[in-house]
């Protein structure tokens, strides 16, 4: 397993995956995984072979000058291939993206479905905690956790 940058070639097979894993909550297309990476966002790539097993991308907002509020982060997006699911692919993609955010000190903030319950406990072995809940956030209606992990020096 390689995880390594998302690039543009990739915005297929990324909506491919998006469409097996998340069919009922307005899953992304193409154009928006490129639309993404045109906006400058941190995407990376697991590949198996030459194969695509998983995405994931971060938004960072550097803390504003002059100002004690600290940078923010916002994981967008993780998706890991059915088949590859629970042998750590996810936990690799989060802590490339952790160590972006970790790079400029942020805060970092996602929204998971209140059901998905390996990714809740994912993100909370993480240091992610829930500081809220969002009702019918997805399209499907299912209710989404807003999670908070607090800024961490780089590793």
């Amino acid at each position: 397993m390689v995880v390594d940058d998302l690039t543009l070639d990739d915005a297929l097979a990324c909506a491919r995956l998006e469409a097996a894993l998340f069919p009922g909550d307005d899953p992304w297309n193409a154009a928006a995984f490129r639309a993404e990476l045109h906006a400058g966002y941190p995407y990376l790539a697991a590949r198996r072979a030459e194969d695509l097993v998983g995405y994931a991308g971060i938004a960072l907002l550097p803390a504003p000058a002059f100002s004690r509020e600290p940078a923010e982060a916002e994981v967008h997006t993780i998706g890991v291939e059915p088949s590859v699911q629970g042998h750590g692919v996810g936990r690799r993609l989060l802590l490339g993206l952790l160590d972006r955010a970790d790079a400029i000190g942020a805060v970092t903030f996602l929204e998971v479905r209140t059901d998905n319950v390996p990714a809740l406990a994912l993100y909370r072995s993480e240091g992610f905690e829930v500081v809220g809940t969002r009702p019918r956030y997805y399209a499907s209606g299912a209710d989404a956790h807003t999670m908070r992990r607090a800024a961490r020096p780089r590793r």
